[in-house]
C-alpha cells in the first residue's frame, strides 16, 4: 500500500456567521476559489495531476448543493479531468474528507487529492435544509437522534459536569485563542480580500477578547425551552437513573457558528518533482460511531480505537486537537482519556474560533500542523465528533 502525505493544509479565516460577518458577501464557491488559487500557485505541479476533490459539507442545501467538490472545481478553471466527492457525516465531515482521500491514495486509486471543506452558516443556515431527522419529531423519536446541544446537555448530567465547569472550559478556551492568535501561531490561514466587495478578512473572528467568568455566568441557559418541550422527558425516560436534565449550555459554551473553507492537499509521494516537500504524513485514521444518544461522544471512541491500533498510549502523542463541540462534550473527552492539558487543544477550540461544520476537520489538522511546527514536535491526533454518535480521528507525524 502506499503511504500518503499532507503537502499543505491550508484555510480561510473563520468569519461571524451573520450578515455582519467578515465573509458573508461570497458565495460557498468565492470562498473556495479563494483556497484553489493558492493551491495552485504554490503547487503548481498538483494543478495538473489532481485526480479527485473530496469536500466535507453538512447542510447541502441552495448555494452548497450540486456536489460542489467538483462545482466549485469546474468554477476555479481546475481540470475537468478532476473528479469530485461531497460528503456529510456532520461535524466529521471535512476529517473524513481526508480520510477517505487517503483511503483513496493508498489504495492506489489515486496519487493527488485535495480534501478539505466548506460551510457557509450565514448564507445557508443550520437545518435550512430541513432533514426530516430533525424536523418530524415521530422520525426522530424512533431513530433516538437528539440535536446536539441537547446531547450535550445529557452529557452534562451523566457525567456530573456542572454549569461552572462548562463555564471554565469555555472560558479557557477564549483565553487560549485570543493568545494564539496574538502569537500569529495560526500560520496555515489564507487571508481574504475583495476589494471588489470590499473583504478584507485575515484573521479569525469568533473570538471574544473580553470574555470573564462573570459575563459567561450571566448568559441563560439555551436549550432549556427545547427540553421543556418534551425532549428532557424523553432523555429521562432513556437513562431512568437520572432525576433531571442539567441546561448548562449557552451561548457562551457552546461552539460558535462560523463560516468557513479549508483544503489539505494529500499526495502518494514525500517530495514532489518541483521540490515541494511534505509537512506530515498520515500513519493512521478511524472511523467509528458511538451511542447516538450521546450524540457527540464520538471522538472519545475514535481515539481510542486510534491508539489502540497503533499500540500507543496518550502519553505517547505530543498533541491532540479535538473537536470542542460543546463545553461538556470537551470536558468528558479529557475526563475519558486523561489527556494532560497541555497536549490538548493548546490554542482554544470551536467555542471561541468557531465551527464551521463542514470544514472544521480539516481547519483543526491545518492548526495541529502548525503547532507540532511551531513546538519543533512530532505526533498528533486530530478527532471529530458528529451527531449521531459519528466520531473520526486521525494519527499523523510531522516531517
Amino acid at each position: 500500500m502506499n503511504s500518503v502525505y499532507i503537502i499543505d493544509s491550508i484555510r480561510t479565516p473563520r468569519a461571524r456567521a451573520n450578515q455582519k460577518g467578515g465573509l458573508n458577501k461570497l458565495n460557498p464557491y468565492e470562498l473556495l476559489d479563494v483556497l484553489y488559487k493558492d493551491i495552485k500557485q504554490k503547487n503548481f505541479f498538483y494543478f495538473f495531476s489532481i485526480d479527485e476533490v473530496i469536500l466535507g459539507c453538512v447542510t447541502q442545501h441552495g448555494e452548497q448543493a450540486g456536489n460542489i467538490a467538483k462545482s466549485s472545481a469546474m468554477f476555479s478553471g481546475y481540470p475537468d479531468s478532476i473528479s469530485g466527492l461531497t460528503v456529510n457525516r456532520f461535524c466529521s465531515s471535512s476529517l473524513d474528507a481526508i480520510n477517505l482521500g487517503h483511503l483513496k491514495i493508498q489504495s492506489k486509486q489515486a496519487k493527488n487529492i485535495i480534501a478539505g471543506g466548506v460551510e457557509m452558516m450565514s448564507r445557508v443556515p443550520m437545518l435550512s435544509d430541513q432533514a426530516a431527522i430533525w424536523t418530524d419529531v415521530a422520525l426522530a423519536d424512533q431513530a433516538k437522534i437528539f440535536l446536539m446541544g441537547s446531547g450535550a446537555d445529557l452529557i452534562a448530567s451523566l457525567f456530573n459536569i456542572s454549569r461552572e465547569d462548562t463555564d471554565l472550559q469555555a472560558l479557557k478556551s477564549q483565553q487560549r485563542a485570543a493568545d494564539a492568535q496574538t502569537k500569529n501561531y495560526f500560520k496555515s490561514i489564507i487571508p481574504v480580500i475583495n476589494e471588489y466587495k470590499s473583504i478584507n478578512c485575515v484573521e479569525d473572528e469568533c473570538i471574544r477578547r473580553e470574555t470573564t467568568i462573570e459575563s459567561l455566568t450571566s448568559l441563560d441557559p439555551s436549550f432549556q425551552k427545547l427540553g421543556e418541550q418534551g425532549v428532557d422527558q424523553a432523555q429521562l425516560n432513556l437513562f431512568p437513573s437520572l432525576e433531571e436534565i442539567a441546561h448548562v449550555h449557552t451561548a457562551g459554551n457552546s461552539p460558535a457558528m462560523a463560516d468557513a473553507a479549508s483544503m489539505t492537499l494529500l499526495s502518494n509521494k514525500k517530495t514532489q518533482e518541483n521540490g515541494q516537500k511534505a509537512r506530515a504524513k498520515i500513519i493512521s485514521v478511524v472511523t467509528v460511531n458511538d451511542d447516538p444518544l450521546l450524540v457527540l461522544s464520538g471522538c472519545i471512541l475514535a481515539t481510542q480505537k486510534l491508539l489502540a491500533q497503533n499500540n500507543l498510549q496518550v502519553s505517547d502523542v505530543d498533541l491532540f486537537e479535538i473537536h470542542e463541540a460543546f463545553a461538556s462534550t470537551m470536558i468528558h473527552c479529557q475526563r475519558e482519556l486523561n489527556i494532560d492539558d497541555e497536549k490538548l487543544n493548546v490554542n482554544g477550540g470551536c467555542i471561541a474560533l468557531g465551527h464551521p461544520m463542514g470544514a472544521t476537520g480539516s481547519i483543526m489538522m491545518s492548526t495541529l500542523i502548525d503547532e507540532l511546527e511551531r513546538q519543533n514536535l512530532t505526533t498528533g491526533i486530530v478527532a471529530t465528533s458528529g451527531a449521531a454518535g459519528a466520531g473520526t480521528a486521525i494519527l499523523i507525524e510531522r516531517l
